[in-house]
C-alpha cells in the first residue's frame, strides 16, 4: 500500500505569508517520510461545509503543483481532482504535460465532473447540467489521450473542436501521465474509469461501500473488455487518522485487502503538526510498499 497526502486546507496557518512556507515544509516532510503522492484541490473558493466557508484561503491548483515540483523530488503530484469545466481540454493537456516535464515525470492527471456551482458562477465558468458535464468529461479524456499519442490531428466532438492536438515536448512519462478519474457514480463515472482511466479514486466512507463500488467497476470492466486488475484503486480516507489510530489502521488495512493500492489522508490540524504525528503514530503500523 502507498500513502498520499491530500492538502485540502490553506486556512491553517491563517496568515497569507505563511501559506507557502507551510506548504513547502509539509511537502518536504511527507516526501522524506515515505509518502508517494501529494495532492491539492481544484477549487478557487474553499468548499462550504459545516466547518469551512467560501471566504477562506484557496490557491489555484496547477500553479501550486508547479511550486511543489520545484521543492520535491520523488512524490507524484496532482489535483484531487481537476474540475472538467475549469480549463479547455487542450490547455489542460498542455498544463499537465508541462508539470510532467518540469517535475521529472511525476504528474498525474486526475479528472472529475466538477460540481461547485458558486465558484463557477462567480468566476464566469459555464454552469451546465450534470449530463453535459459528463459528456464534456468524456471528450476531455479523449482529447488528452489524443494529445499524448502520435495523432496530432484535429478533434471533432459535440462540445469541443480542436484544429490540432500537437504536444511538444511530449510528457516524460510514456505513453502518458497516469489518468485517474475521481468519484463513485455507478452509471457514468465508474463506466468512464473502465473505458479510459489508469486509476480511480473513491471516497472512503467504509469498506462495505468501497467493496460495492469496486464490484460495480468490475462489471463495467467486463462490459468494456477491460482487465479490472490494470486499474489502480485509490481511496481518500475520511476517518480522522489521529483521533483513533487503531480504527484508522484497521480501515486502511481493509481497503488494502479490497485491492486499494493507495490511500490518501487529509490533515485535520496544522499540516506540519499532522504530518509529523501521522508519521510517528500511524506509518509504522501500515504495510507500505
Amino acid at each position: 500500500m502507498r500513502l498520499g497526502l491530500h492538502y485540502w486546507n490553506f486556512t491553517i496557518p491563517a496568515e497569507p505569508a505563511a501559506i507557502a512556507p507551510t506548504l513547502a515544509q509539509t511537502a518536504r516532510l511527507a516526501e522524506e517520510s515515505g509518502f508517494s503522492s501529494f495532492t491539492v484541490m481544484d477549487h478557487f473558493f474553499q468548499m462550504q461545509t459545516p466547518t469551512s466557508t467560501a471566504e477562506e484561503p484557496m490557491l489555484e491548483g496547477y500553479t501550486t503543483l508547479g511550486y511543489l515540483a520545484a521543492i520535491t523530488e520523488r512524490m507524484t503530484l496532482g489535483l484531487l481532482v481537476t474540475g472538467v469545466m475549469y480549463r479547455n481540454p487542450g490547455v489542460l493537456a498542455k498544463i499537465v504535460t508541462t508539470l510532467d516535464v518540469l517535475s521529472g515525470g511525476r504528474s498525474r492527471l486526475a479528472l472529475g465532473a466538477s460540481w461547485y456551482e458558486r465558484e463557477q458562477a462567480a468566476l464566469g465558468i459555464p454552469v451546465v447540467p450534470v449530463g453535459e458535464r459528463f459528456e464534456r468529461l468524456e471528450e476531455t479524456l479523449q482529447i488528452c489521450r489524443q494529445f499524448w499519442s502520435d495523432d496530432n490531428g484535429p478533434f471533432e466532438g459535440k462540445h469541443y473542436q480542436l484544429a490540432e492536438t500537437l504536444c511538444s515536448p511530449a510528457p516524460l512519462q510514456q505513453p502518458h501521465p497516469p489518468i485517474l478519474i475521481g468519484g463513485g457514480g455507478e452509471q457514468k463515472t465508474l463506466r468512464l474509469v473502465a473505458r479510459y482511466a489508469d486509476a480511480c479514486n473513491l471516497f472512503g466512507v467504509g469498506p462495505e461501500a468501497i467493496a460495492h463500488k469496486l464490484d460495480v467497476l468490475r462489471r463495467h470492466c467486463d462490459d468494456e473488455g477491460r482487465d479490472y486488475d490494470t486499474i489502480t484503486k485509490t481511496v481518500l480516507m475520511t476517518r480522522p487518522a489521529l483521533s483513533d489510530v487503531d480504527a484508522f489502521v484497521a480501515e486502511a488495512e481493509a481497503y488494502a485487502g479490497l485491492g486499494a493500492a493507495e490511500i490518501q489522508v487529509m490533515p485535520d490540524r496544522h499540516p506540519v503538526e499532522f504530518t509529523s504525528e501521522f508519521v510517528e503514530r500511524v506509518v509504522p503500523r501500515l504495510d507500505l510498499a
